[in-house]
C-alpha cells in the first residue's frame, strides 16, 4: 500500500500541473477577450448586437397623383400577399395546425379566388414540401390582393395559409386618362424583394419623385425577439413619395371619357385622339384615347402600349391649313377677295396634278371660299405663288411642328417634315406627306388662340412634399415662340370662324348652340403596306381642331377618328363621329367652366308684300332693298304669283319666287335649301322629290331648261360638309414623289 503512493502523488502532481495549465489558458484567453473585445478576430459586442438587435421596415408610400382639382387620380392603398406555410415544426398543437397539411384540399379552395388553375397552385405546393421551404408565395396572382378576397380567404380557415400586409397602386377613376397617368408594376429586386417601378405615362416620367425612401427601425430585444423594456430604439423615418398635381380636369376627362366610348359603341373606329387645351396657359385639360386600358388589371393594354397623342405622327391633313393660312396672313400675302381657278394644280411641270378633294374644283373662287371649302389648290398656289417654300419652311419651325414640344411625358416624338422636293413642299402645305403628333398640333394652334404667343404644353401643374404640403415645384405658362402677331391671330380666327358658318364651309357639323367656334376640319390618308394611301370611303384620319369662343378662345380641342364603320348614307361622312366627341365636350367644358353663352341676335323678320300686279322690276328692287333674294320665273314684265305669299313672315335673305307671265326656265338650284326648291316646285306645278339632307347639290332639269306643269323635279342635297369629305375621300395621292 505504501509502496504506491509515491505513484499516486505524482499522478496527482500531474493532474494539477495539467489543470493549472489550463486554469492559466483560460485566465490569459480571458483577459485577451476583456482587453480585445474579439474572438478570432470577430467584434463581441456586435455580434451580440446582431444578436439581440433587430431592424424592421418603415414601408414608404408613393406619392398620390392628383388631378387639378385635388381629385385623387391614383394613390397607394393596403393589398395583401398570399402565404402558405409548409414547415411543420411551426405546428405545436396538432388539434390546431399551423402549417398546410391537405395540399389537395388547399389547392382546391385557393383556386376559387386566385387566378391560378387549382393543378398550378398544387404543383407550387407540392415543389414546396419536396424542397423542405419554410413557406412558398404564388407570383403575381397572389400579389395585390385585396382586403375584401382576403377576408375571404380567411373563412375558409386553411391551415398554413396568412398574409403580409403590402401596399398597391389603387386608381378610382378606372380608364381615365390611362395613358397620361401610366400605371405601376412590382418589380422584383436582387434581394427577392419587389418595389413599384412606374412603367407608362405620369407613372414612368416622374418614377423618382413619385418613389419615396424607407425607413427603419432598430431595437434591442430578447431571446424570442420581444423589445426589451429599457432597450434602446434607433428610428429613421421612411420618406414618403412627392405627390404630383396635373392640369388636368376630372369633369372635362370624363366629359371627354364619356364621349369616346359612346363613338367607340356607335363607330367602332381603330383609334381615337383627343385633347382638351387651356391656349392661356398651355395646360392640358383632357387628353384619351381608344383603345384604352384598365390601369388596376392591366385589362386592354396589348391593345395599345403607346400614349397615340405623344409618340405617334402621322398625316394631318387640312387641319395643317391653318398653319399655312397664319403664316400667309402674316406675311401680308393672303388676300380672301382673290380669285384663282380651283380644281388642280401642277407645281413643275413634271410633277404630278394634284386636286382638290372634289377633283374637278368649283370654277374661279375666292381664296376665302378656297378655305372655307378646305381647297387643296388654293393652298398649293399660297404656299408657292404667295409665301414661296422658303418662308413657309421657316414658320413650320416657328410653330414648333419639327421638333418635339417636351411636355411632361415619356417617349414623345417628333414629326418628320417631308420638303426636299417640290411636290413634297406643296402637299405639305395642305397636310399630306408629311408627319406630326397630336400635341405639336396642339402646341401650334395655342399661337392662333392666344394672340400669336406660342405656349408649351403642360399636363402637370405641380409637385408637392408629401409629408410637409410644401411645393417643390410649380409650372408656369411658357411662351416657347410669337410666330404670328397679335392682328394676324384675330385675323386667321374669323378666317376659321367662317369654315364653320359659311353654307359652304366644311366645317357646319361643329357648330355649337350659343358659343361661335373657329375650326379647321382634316381627312388624312393612311399609308398602306405597299406604299400607296389605303383606298376606300372610311379608310382615312378624321379630324377637327377647334377653339371657342372665336374672338377670345377659352378652350381647344382636337379630335382625331380613324377608319370609323361609317354605313349607308354616313359612308364616308367621317365628321360625324368627331362632331360626336367635339360637341358635346367643347359645350359642356364652356359651360362647366362658366363661360357665357354669347347672345344671339334676333335674325331680321318681315312680312312680305302682295306683289302680283306689280312691276317684276320694281318689286325685285324692293326685294333686294329689304334683304331678299329674288328668284325670277317667266321672261314677262308683270308678276302673277308670288311665294311666299302675301302676309307670310318670313326671315332676312330668305328667297322670293316671283312668277310672271311667258316660258319659264329652270334656275341653277345649287347650293339652295330645300325649303326654297320646294318654292319652284309648288309655283310651276312640278312634282317634287328629293334624297339626302342639307343643300342642293344636283338637279334632274339642268339650269335654263324649260319648266313645264307636271314634270317631275328631283334634287340630291348635302350638308357642305359631307361634300367636302365625301369628294375628299376619292383623291388618293401615290405616297412615292416625283423627283423634280
Amino acid at each position: 500500500m505504501n509502496k504506491k503512493q509515491p505513484y499516486m502523488n505524482v499522478g496527482a502532481a500531474i493532474l494539477f500541473g495539467i489543470f493549472g495549465l489550463l486554469f492559466f489558458v483560460l485566465i490569459c484567453r480571458f483577459f485577451s477577450i476583456e482587453i480585445s473585445g474579439e474572438i478570432n478576430g470577430q467584434p463581441l459586442a456586435a455580434k451580440a448586437q446582431q444578436k439581440y438587435n433587430r431592424v424592421g421596415t418603415l414601408q414608404a408610400s408613393r406619392g398620390t397623383i392628383y388631378d387639378r382639382t385635388g381629385a385623387v387620380v391614383a394613390e397607394d392603398t393596403a393589398s395583401y400577399t398570399l402565404i402558405a406555410i409548409l414547415d411543420k415544426k411551426m405546428t405545436t398543437n396538432p388539434k390546431k395546425p399551423q402549417h398546410v397539411t391537405n395540399i389537395s384540399k388547399t389547392a382546391s379552395e385557393l383556386s376559387k379566388f386566385l387566378k391560378l388553375d387549382e393543378s398550378e397552385i398544387y404543383s407550387i405546393l407540392a415543389n414546396g414540401k419536396k424542397k423542405n421551404r419554410f413557406q412558398v408565395e404564388f407570383g403575381k396572382a397572389g400579389r395585390d390582393i385585396d382586403f375584401n378576397t382576403k377576408n375571404k380567404i380567411e373563412n375558409l380557415k386553411l391551415p398554413g395559409i396568412t398574409f403580409t400586409r403590402d401596399s398597391k397602386r389603387f386608381y378610382p377613376n378606372g380608364v381615365f386618362a390611362s395613358h397620361v397617368v401610366g400605371y405601376v408594376d412590382q418589380t422584383e429586386q436582387s434581394d427577392g424583394t419587389y418595389k413599384s417601378v412606374g412603367k407608362m405615362g405620369i407613372e414612368k416620367y416622374l418614377n423618382t419623385q413619385l418613389t419615396g425612401t424607407n425607413g427603419k427601425l432598430s431595437y434591442e430585444s430578447d431571446l424570442w425577439g420581444y423589445i426589451l423594456p429599457d432597450g434602446k430604439e434607433n428610428i429613421t423615418p421612411a420618406k414618403n413619395g412627392n405627390d404630383v398635381y396635373l392640369t388636368i380636369d376630372q369633369k372635362i376627362q370624363t366629359f371627354l371619357e364619356d364621349a369616346m366610348n359612346q363613338v367607340v359603341k356607335n363607330y367602332k373606329p381603330k383609334k381615337i385622339i383627343a385633347i382638351v387645351a387651356d391656349p392661356k396657359t398651355g395646360e392640358i385639360l383632357a387628353m384619351g384615347q381608344r383603345p384604352s386600358f384598365q390601369p388596376d388589371t392591366k385589362e386592354g393594354i396589348t391593345k395599345s402600349w403607346h400614349n397615340e397623342a405623344i409618340e405617334t405622327s402621322y398625316e394631318p391633313g387640312s387641319t395643317m391649313k391653318i398653319f399655312t393660312l397664319a403664316a400667309a396672313v402674316q406675311e401680308g400675302v393672303f388676300n380672301p377677295n382673290e380669285k384663282y381657278e380651283s380644281g388642280s394644280y401642277k407645281v413643275t411641270e413634271n410633277s404630278q396634278t394634284i386636286h382638290d378633294h372634289n377633283y374637278v374644283g368649283w370654277g374661279s373662287i375666292t381664296y376665302l371660299e378656297g378655305v372655307q371649302r378646305s381647297s387643296n389648290v388654293a393652298f398649293a398656289k399660297i404656299a408657292k405663288e404667295k409665301l414661296g417654300f422658303d418662308k413657309l419652311r421657316e414658320y413650320l419651325t416657328k410653330f414648333g411642328l419639327d421638333k418635339p414640344t417636351g411636355i411632361e411625358l415619356p417617349n414623345e416624338t417628333s414629326g418628320k417634315i417631308q420638303y426636299q422636293y417640290p411636290i413634297e413642299k406643296i402637299t405639305t402645305a395642305y397636310g399630306q406627306g408629311t408627319a406630326i403628333t397630336a400635341i405639336q398640333q396642339i402646341q401650334a394652334v395655342t399661337a392662333i388662340a392666344n394672340d400669336g404667343k406660342m405656349l408649351k404644353p403642360h399636363i402637370v401643374e405641380k409637385i408637392v412634399n408629401h409629408d410637409t404640403g410644401k411645393t417643390i415645384k410649380k409650372t408656369s405658362p411658357e411662351v416657347v415662340s410669337t410666330p404670328i402677331s397679335s392682328e394676324t391671330a384675330k385675323e386667321v380666327r374669323d378666317i376659321l370662324g367662317t369654315v364653320v358658318t359659311s353654307p359652304v364651309g366644311t366645317g357646319a357639323r361643329f357648330k355649337i348652340d350659343g358659343y361661335s367656334v373657329a375650326g379647321k376640319t382634316g381627312t388624312a390618308n393612311i399609308p398602306g403596306p405597299n406604299g400607296k394611301y389605303l383606298p376606300g370611303a372610311n379608310n382615312y384620319v378624321f379630324s377637327f381642331m377647334g377653339m371657342a369662343p372665336k374672338d377670345d378662345p377659352k378652350l381647344i380641342v382636337y379630335v382625331a377618328v380613324q377608319q370609323p364603320q361609317l354605313k349607308g348614307a354616313e359612308t364616308g361622312q367621317g365628321a360625324i363621329p368627331v362632331s360626336a366627341i367635339f360637341n358635346p365636350v367643347m359645350k359642356n367644358s364652356l359651360n362647366y367652366l362658366n363661360v357665357q353663352p354669347s347672345k344671339v341676335e334676333a335674325t331680321k323678320t318681315n312680312k312680305l308684300e302682295k306683289y302680283v300686279g306689280e312691276s317684276v322690276e320694281d318689286t325685285v328692287n324692293s326685294l333686294k332693298a329689304d334683304g331678299f333674294d329674288t328668284v325670277v320665273l317667266g321672261d314677262g314684265k308683270t308678276v302673277t304669283d308670288q311665294l311666299p305669299k302675301a302676309g307670310t313672315t318670313i326671315l332676312e335673305g330668305e328667297k322670293v319666287i316671283i312668277k310672271t307671265s311667258g316660258d319659264m326656265t329652270a334656275p341653277d338650284m345649287t347650293g339652295w335649301s330645300l325649303r326654297d326648291v320646294m318654292k319652284i316646285a309648288n309655283i310651276a306645278n312640278l312634282k317634287f322629290s328629293s334624297k339626302g339632307q342639307g343643300f342642293v347639290t344636283s338637279q334632274n332639269i339642268k339650269p335654263k331648261e324649260a319648266l313645264k306643269s307636271g314634270d317631275y323635279l328631283i334634287v340630291d342635297l348635302k350638308t357642305p360638309e359631307d361634300q367636302s369629305t365625301n369628294t375628299e375621300n376619292n383623291q388618293s395621292t401615290d405616297k412615292e414623289s416625283v423627283q423634280d
